[in-house]
């Protein structure tokens, strides 16, 4: 009985070892690989960061209140990017994950602020620019 405890003990220990050594390893040979590469310029305008396009909410017939919102939310996520792009201590990489993070967060509050009908017709736009997006990269791609 001890000696099955014992096993299992010790297959958890090692287990639970290298779960926490491969990250270690990863961030180590990425460092070197950052540190060989040039530079990276980062461009510190939103429109380049949001990977959302604005034409998912366009065309709808907004009420004052949903106006009122979205406005705030627009405004919010602006400042929350000027912000990180100011910051010093923020690398080029850490800085466009932060702008894509806000671009996204962003789109899922406004997405809250439309009508269910309004949702609908985001969801088909997203799905047609999915599709379309798909079907330039299948020609891009060289066939062999």
């Amino acid at each position: 009985m001890s000696k099955i405890r014992f096993a299992k003990s010790l297959g958890i220990t090692s287990a639970f070892f290298f779960l926490c050594a491969t990250p270690v390893v990863t961030s180590a040979q990425s460092s070197k690989a950052a540190s060989m590469e040039g530079p990276k310029v980062f461009s510190p305008s939103p429109a380049k960061a949001s990977s959302f396009p604005v034409d998912d909410f366009s065309g709808f017939d907004y009420t004052p209140e949903q106006k009122a919102e979205i406005d705030r939310i627009q405004k919010g996520t602006k400042a929350q990017m000027d912000l990180v792009a100011k910051d010093q201590k923020l690398s080029a990489d850490q800085k466009d994950a932060m702008m894509l993070g806000y671009s996204r967060m962003e789109y899922g509050r406004m997405y809250t602020v439309l009508t269910p009908v309004q949702r609908r017709e985001v969801q088909q736009k997203t799905r047609a620019r999915r599709i379309a997006d798909e079907a330039a990269r299948k020609k891009q791609t060289p066939k062999n």
